[in-house]
């Protein structure tokens, strides 16, 4: 059933009033009440101008490091980093975390994550959910019905029935990042902040629920590149749980260190959020795109293969261990990264190869010190479940102290060039997982299964990114050829034949390659790198949803 067109504003207290563009589809008007609108309409005044400043301050960093700059700790918050000081305490569902599992905010995956057997289902309104305004709003309806366990989904061709078992996973939900907007929403005539939108619907409507439920409102936060966003987000919490008499420090939220300034400001994030976190976690993917994106416009500072930067390179082993040391000096957890395989039914020889990855990723970070970790499909589950009890009897092993280090040498090694090849096969990946899943992303798809692994914007950005940079600096493959705008567009055409084979003439063109062709090519070429792929593209999806 399509949404009819209908609007609906908050009470004008002030000269900006807040209105809903989007048009209204069923159960939407119980989301978008008079009070839950109000309630981010004052959310959306009180933050939203500082939220846009520190976008500029991102901007005027970027610059500095495309100009040559390096990142690095700041002097100016040494004594932070210097002094003794843990985190608040931890409720008592999330002591234990050993095993996360995360996907988008659609109904059938709630309810399949939230019986998987997991400690943690991350509901993700950022890097996994095409932003659509059903897919938001739904999402909306789909998380209030899991705290009010009345969710069910019947599968339309299958007739199969899904609902929530007995034991169910603890709920914690990652809203979209700072530097997205919300178009289907708007304050004085301006798009809304996404984070905001977000956060705010979910925490009005459910976060009384939940503390009746024995739990609390829990998020995951994305893609800060300084503890002062950090802190912006401490300043949310505050406010919204004052607004709705709810104790201070209820809230509690990981941050995702998933960007390489951030990796330099972890104590600092900690502690900016100390009345209310519950550790970093290491997002690993978006971590390398934040690494290229940070570094990359030195010519000297050519990645390799995206496969290549595995957590053996010295770079992404001292950002893990950095975490763990960090998180456990402060008291909290530090979480590992995902394993973003998906189990492969019919070839048992590639699946046992797969399922060998995980096991050896998990060894390696159970034996490190974190203190759980990520899968993104259910099948997994099991495995690193399996893995962390072996390694981690204890619910945490938050007392297992790493050795300090020397900071300057630290910095050194997290600023270090990965090593590995340079292919044709990794130019055509990159092209490949890039296309396939921006088209699946303007579908409003953005956790999408490709090549037995569950692909997101994360990897999607790292594509597109290193191919920027090999064109950018005409980097060489290992078989002498240079990349060029011509050799891109070479193979960008070979594998949009390829893609077409694949998946058959009438799916391709009822499909949207063309404008994913258009604006990949749009966004390698350019000669300025663009900040997020998912800003131009939300541009399209927004005219379409």
């Amino acid at each position: 059933m399509e949404p009819t067109a209908r609007t609906q504003a908050a009470p004008d207290r002030t000269a900006d009033s807040l209105t809903v563009v989007g048009p209204l589809g069923p159960g939407y008007d119980a989301i978008l009440t008079a009070d839950a609108l109000a309630f981010l309409a004052d959310l959306c005044r009180n933050f939203g101008p500082r939220r846009l400043q520190l976008l500029t301050d991102r901007q005027e960093a970027h610059a500095r490091f495309q100009a040559g700059a390096k990142p690095g700790f700041d002097p100016a918050t040494q004594a932070i980093r210097d002094a003794e000081w843990t985190v608040a305490p931890l409720p008592a569902d999330l002591l234990d975390r050993r095993v996360e599992i995360t996907g988008p905010v659609d109904r059938k995956m709630i309810i399949n994550a939230l019986n998987s057997g997991a400690n943690v289902f991350m509901a993700d309104f950022e890097d996994s959910n095409a932003p659509t305004w059903s897919n938001v709003l739904d999402g909306q309806i789909n998380l209030r019905d899991a705290i009010l366990r009345t969710i069910d989904f019947t599968h339309p061709t299958t007739g199969k029935r899904y609902a929530l078992g007995e034991q169910i996973a603890t709920l914690m939900v990652r809203p979209r990042g700072w530097h997205l907007p919300e178009r289907h929403i708007l304050l004085g005539g301006a798009p809304v902040s996404a984070s905001l939108v977000d956060f705010g619907l979910f925490f009005f409507h459910n976060a009384r629920q939940l503390i009746a439920n024995g739990s609390g409102p829990y998020f995951y936060l994305p893609k800060l590149e300084h503890w002062r966003e950090a802190e912006l987000w401490n300043d949310v919490f505050v406010f919204a749980q004052q607004a709705l008499g709810i104790p201070v420090g209820t809230i509690k939220a990981t941050v995702l260190i998933e960007t390489l300034p951030g990796a330099l400001h972890m104590d600092e994030i900690l502690y900016a959020l100390r009345q209310h976190s519950a550790g970093l976690n290491c997002g690993r993917w978006d971590y390398i795109f934040s690494v290229i994106k940070t570094l990359g416009h030195d010519p000297a500072f050519v990645l390799p293969d995206r496969a290549a930067i595995g957590m053996g390179q010295p770079l992404m082993q001292a950002y893990s261990q950095h975490v763990i040391r960090t998180c456990h000096r402060r008291g909290v957890h530090a979480m590992g990264g995902m394993a973003a395989q998906i189990p492969i039914k019919n070839d048992p020889e590639a699946n046992a190869a797969a399922l060998n990855k995980v096991r050896a990723d998990k060894e390696r970070e159970v034996a490190d010190g974190h203190d759980g970790t990520w899968v993104a499909h259910p099948g997994l589950v099991a495995i690193a479940k399996d893995i962390f009890d072996a390694g981690m009897p204890a619910p945490n092993q938050i007392d297992k102290a790493l050795d300090p280090v020397d900071m300057d040498a630290l910095e050194a090694v997290l600023l270090e060039l990965p090593t590995g090849p340079r292919t044709e096969a990794g130019l055509r990946q990159n092209v490949n997982v890039g296309l396939l899943y921006l088209e699946a992303w303007l579908r409003g798809n953005g956790c999408v299964p490709l090549y037995n692994l569950m692909e997101d914007a994360a990897t999607a950005e790292i594509s597109r990114t290193q191919l920027w940079q090999w064109v950018k600096h005409g980097a060489q493959l290992d078989d002498g050829r240079t990349v060029t705008p011509q050799l891109f567009r070479a193979v960008l055409g070979e594998e949009l034949d390829v893609i077409a084979q694949t998946v058959g003439t009438e799916r391709f063109n009822s499909g949207r390659f063309s404008e994913a062709k258009d604006l990949f090519t749009a966004l390698v070429l350019d000669p300025h790198l663009a900040d997020f792929l998912t800003l131009p593209a939300y541009d399209l999806l927004a005219t379409a949803s």
